[in-house]
């Protein structure tokens, strides 16, 4: 009788190994259009361009997932030395198309979206800027973060939460002031 595995054999068994790439374009299209179906609830007389940019967003997501959890798994294991970085603004922009840049993913998707009679760069624009502040010192600690990703740091970033993220600052009576950007100056 073998002896029961410890929790330290147990995580090791847990794995993204056996999960798919999205390499080629054949693949894309399952993943986009199981997104589509099966996540979204749609099909192709009801979606909108916005559904269309979800069901890629979800489709690159998969893939980024899969070597996010390896990385923590890696982390888990060697328990490196880890970065906590605080900031009071990110501002990250749009992440979809860097993203697929990042994980070699680009030409794949814009082949599989074309084959599917869509126009990338239109689902592209759907995205909205993710962002926290009000530009300057947000874009700074999005590209400190970003840095430490290129180095392979075990980095993590950490912010408040504001009722709106992008916002504009002004003095009024000797104090400072936010507004949410479509509320104006």
């Amino acid at each position: 009788m073998s002896s029961p595995l410890s929790d330290h054999e147990k995580r090791k068994q847990i794995s993204v190994r056996g999960i798919a790439g999205l390499g080629d374009v054949v693949e894309i299209k399952k993943s986009f259009n199981r997104h589509l179906h099966f996540t979204l609830v749609k099909d192709r007389n009801v979606a909108t361009p916005r559904d269309y940019y979800f069901a890629l967003a979800h489709t690159v997501r998969d893939h980024l997932v899969g070597r996010w959890i390896r990385t923590q798994q890696y982390y888990y294991e060697k328990d490196p030395k880890r970065i906590h970085y605080l900031s009071l603004e990110f501002y990250m922009g749009r992440t979809l198309q860097n993203t697929m840049i990042n994980l070699g993913l680009q030409n794949a998707c814009d082949e599989a979206i074309y084959q599917l009679g869509l126009d990338i760069e239109e689902l592209e624009e759907i995205e909205e800027d993710a962002g926290l502040g009000n530009g300057g010192l947000g874009r700074l600690a999005a590209c400190f973060l970003d840095s430490m990703a290129s180095l392979g740091l075990a980095a993590y970033g950490y912010g408040i939460r504001y009722e709106f993220g992008i916002f504009n600052q002004k003095i009024s009576n000797g104090w400072q002031v936010m507004e949410h950007e479509n509320c104006g100056m």
